[in-house]
């Protein structure tokens, strides 16, 4: 898959001819492909073209040509044949990349790494811009935003609403030179996670209030936004503008390379059930504001076990089903084919964690703390029945040498993860690597804000105390960084699955992007069958 954005250089809205030109050699001396495209207003100048019949496990280099002008290079590589056994794979993945909060130099790491392909678990643009958790300073290449159209967010600040807003935030995101060279060194494999509609959205529904508002047509334009911008084809991905509904896009889908490594590759938002806990009813029970006010706190975050099981039997009555997060078509299509491939690896692009993230602090904190708290509900902590489908699918068929590649939570983390949450009885199934976000606020900042002026501000007092607070309360989390930034990478052999995150610098006091932004490495590696982890700081 090929994609370039062409305009015309005096802002004219016409159709513009271009080629697309293959070669195996940087000269172009000789060309694979020669295609003969139109970037067309229609599709806001984006083109894209899929060449078939390239050969495999190749080096490849790519431009664009309009009349006398030449797009820059690009360089690519094309997977190993379906039947190869390739000595390895390397990859980096990442996720969360906030234009309006810290800086991008985790890209220039990326596009300086040596991989064969890169992933996106998600969050490639933020639809707000101006809103409270995106205070914090961004480096001076980043300015404000302005949407041509937005709505006012409750609590300041602008969400995306029409396809021009979001195709502002692709082009914008798009114009930063960093991302671009990502962009023209690597093959790009993409998936979506919330922001790129709506924050811990669900079908067509966006969050931001108890309302859990229906906005069947902002999320067609979200979606139409996305594949323009993304390299990805309209067939591969079954974009149907015919069809009226919010779900006329299909994006989840696998890669092979040789026998190796099969990456398989879910939507966790266009299928998923509401969360479990509504916050209308919990409003509600609490004398809040039903309509305009908002509890995700209870409802999404820091909800308490026992109301989460509660919500989720009387979900599943309703439903005649438990309710889950890929939908009942994505799951049995994720269960046929984990079951069938025959790589020696099986990865899972992974938008939210997996891993357990609980809190016990009913010996541990005053009332009304005293509780068990599910800390992240958003995640597939708060679907467990759903969660235990597919965990207890892998368990049941054998299905070993399973990893998934995870963003969202703004933090690095290493789970091993059980058909059964409890270690005591659950049995290990696969290893979830989640990644810290390129620039997004971490996650830390966010619980220390919240746990402010409150008794629970002792467990966020500083990043070390929290990390050890989840890790002593959640066995399983054999690595945990919850203030940072960054992105991962990995190596994949026939023996071993070797993770590497690489953890960036914070902004310069003055506000500055640091000239060398790595921090540090820390790296996590999994024997092939084996779900144990060894962790080694770098």
């Amino acid at each position: 898959m090929f994609w370039s954005r062409c305009v015309h250089a005096d802002g004219t809205a016409a159709d513009v001819a271009l080629t697309l030109e293959v070669s195996a050699r940087e000269d172009f001396a000789s060309l694979l492909a020669s295609v003969a495209l139109s970037a067309r207003a229609t599709w806001d100048h984006t083109v894209r073209a899929k060449v078939t019949g390239l050969p495999a496990a190749t080096a490849l280099y790519y431009r664009f040509r309009a009349g006398a002008d030449s797009s820059a290079v690009g360089r690519t590589r094309t997977a190993p044949a379906a039947d190869a056994t390739p000595a390895q794979v390397r990859f980096a993945w990442f996720t969360c990349q906030d234009w309006s909060v810290n800086h991008w130099g985790a890209m220039d790491l990326i596009a300086a790494g040596d991989h064969d392909f890169v992933v996106h678990v998600g969050d490639y643009i933020y639809e707000t811009t101006g809103a409270a958790f995106q205070a914090g300073a961004a480096e001076p290449a980043h300015g404000a935003i302005s949407l041509p159209d937005g709505t006012a967010l409750p609590g300041g600040g602008r969400y995306a609403t029409t396809l021009a807003d979001y195709r502002t935030l692709y082009r914008t995101y798009r114009g930063d030179a960093r991302l671009q060279a990502v962009h023209a060194k690597f093959a790009f494999i993409g998936i979506w996670d919330d922001h790129e509609f709506s924050d811990d959205c669900w079908q067509d529904h966006q969050t931001y209030t108890n309302a859990n508002l229906q906005q069947t047509a902002r999320r067609r334009a979200a979606s139409q936004a996305w594949v323009e911008y993304m390299p990805v084809d309209f067939g591969d991905v079954s974009f149907d503008t015919a069809n009226a509904a919010y779900d006329n896009l299909r994006i989840y889908r696998d890669f092979r390379f040789g026998t190796l490594m099969h990456l398989v590759m879910t939507d966790q938002r266009l299928y998923r059930d509401d969360h479990v806990v509504d916050e209308a009813t919990l409003a509600a029970a609490q004398g809040h504001d039903l309509v305009n006010g908002s509890d995700s706190l209870g409802a999404r975050y820091f909800v308490q076990q026992p109301v989460l099981a509660q919500f989720e039997a009387a979900r599943t009555a309703a439903l005649g089903r438990a309710p889950g997060v890929l939908g009942t078509t994505q799951t049995a299509w994720w269960k046929t084919t984990m079951k069938n491939s025959p790589a020696t690896w099986k990865v899972w692009g992974n938008e939210v964690t997996l891993g357990r993230m609980w809190l016990d602090l009913r010996t541990l904190a005053p009332a009304p703390y005293n509780a068990l708290y599910v800390v992240n509900a958003d995640g597939w902590d708060g679907y467990p029945t759903h969660r235990t489908e597919l965990l207890s699918h892998l368990k049941t068929n054998a299905i070993r040498n399973v990893v998934a590649i995870t963003g969202d939570l703004h933090a690095f983390q290493c789970h091993v993860v059980r058909d059964n949450p409890d270690p005591a009885v659950g049995t290990p199934v696969l290893v979830d690597f989640v990644s810290a976000g390129i620039s997004s606020s971490s996650f830390y900042s966010y619980i220390k804000a919240g746990a402010g002026g409150t008794p629970l501000a002792a467990l966020a007092a500083t990043p070390a105390v929290f990390d050890a607070t989840l890790k002593a309360h959640n066995p399983d989390l054999r690595h945990g960084d919850h203030d940072a930034q960054g992105y991962a990478s990995a190596v994949v052999t026939a023996t071993s699955f070797d993770v590497t995150f690489h953890k960036v610098r914070p902004l310069n006091a003055e506000g500055t992007a640091p000239a060398s932004p790595l921090l540090s490495d820390t790296r996590l590696t999994v024997a092939a069958g084996s779900a144990s982890v060894s962790v080694a700081a770098g």
